[in-house]
């Protein structure tokens, strides 16, 4: 017999990868389990990846918020209210725990789980639900959200996280370059010019080429004017979070600042190096199943040797865990 599922969790980037875990965990211990999940519609690809989603239900808060008081916002926001109001789940859990997320939590029917006060980032969010859990809120992403699916359904995890990122990784033939990831929705986050263009002497001589990702157009101009001159350097044009996934799983290594894609590299089973320098590696460390390096801490930014350190290491771990699987030899 099938149990049904909500899971409520709609953004960011970073988060929605560190919820991956935990839905393998869910997938894994709740016999059944057919999970939807509601998510901000720009990121409605991400749980599309985890072969055990069901069904992505995607809301328009960022977009609906500019606006929400026009027609076509009341009108979307009355048409999720039917779509949630004809659904029936045995248990509706709210793995984000802020007001916005209760919004929704409200509108579902069946027993609504969520954090206790002394838990949540918003405390006010526990008052809404039926089941209140307690996870210490000082440790990693990644172990909060298995510990919350844990304790709502009443199971035990263990062993490394997955992700569950199969769909994008399989058959994948990694080449030699490396992603970089130079620009932050804050300009406190970013990183120096000179000490980039370290990193990038220190990658070509490991024969790496470069793939620059961006976003906005100054993201995108900032890109540019930090490899400009360097033929084995590619600022990438804007894509689809699935196709700049594909990028990742194909990457040599990456390099980014604190970043839901840099944070996606590593989910994807990548060497990848996070510099932290405006936020603290200590409750959204890299998580993986190669080699991660979260440099950094609020405040103090992690030097350029400190990088290029990491970035010979991670090179290495790769090599190593590919002669591991080669037995020491190439195909042929």
């Amino acid at each position: 017999m099938s149990k049904k599922i909500l899971i409520v969790r709609t953004s960011s980037l970073g988060d929605l990868v560190h919820m991956l875990p935990a839905i393998s965990d869910i997938a894994q211990h709740v016999p059944g389990a057919q999970i939807d999940w509601v998510v901000e519609e720009s990121f409605a690809e991400i749980p599309g990846w985890h072969p055990a989603v069901h069904e992505v239900i995607p809301v328009a808060h960022r977009r609906w918020r500019k606006h929400w008081w026009a027609q076509q916002t009341r009108n979307e926001r009355a048409a999720l209210r039917k779509n949630l109001g004809a659904r029936q789940y045995d248990v509706v859990l709210d793995m984000q725990a802020l007001m916005k997320s209760v919004w929704l939590v409200r509108q579902t029917h069946g027993k609504r789980h969520g954090l206790d006060r002394k838990s949540a980032r918003e405390p006010l969010a526990s008052f809404f639900y039926d089941v209140k859990h307690t996870v210490k809120f000082w440790q990693p992403a990644v172990t909060r959200q298995r510990e919350l699916a844990a304790a709502a359904f009443g199971y035990q995890y263990e062993g490394e996280a997955d992700f569950g990122l199969d769909s994008i990784t399989d058959g994948v033939q990694v080449e030699p370059y490396a992603v970089i990831m130079p620009s932050a929705s804050r300009d406190d986050k970013l990183w120096p010019e000179e000490d980039w263009q370290k990193v990038f002497t220190r990658l070509h001589e490991h024969n790496l080429d470069l793939k620059l990702l961006s976003g906005s157009p100054a993201e995108t101009e900032r890109a540019r004017q930090l490899v400009e001159g360097n033929p084995r350097a590619q600022v990438l044009p804007r894509m689809s979070l699935t196709d700049v996934a594909k990028v990742l799983a194909a990457a040599r290594m990456m390099v980014g600042l604190d970043s839901g894609l840099t944070h996606l590299s590593a989910g994807l089973g990548r060497p990848t190096i996070g510099l932290y320098k405006a936020s603290t590696p200590v409750r959204t460390p890299l998580e993986g199943p190669a080699y991660t390096a979260s440099l950094g801490e609020r405040g103090s930014a992690p030097s350029a040797e400190t990088v290029l350190s990491a970035i010979d290491q991670a090179l290495d771990f790769d090599d190593s865990a590919h002669a591991d699987l080669t037995g020491g030899n190439e195909p042929d």
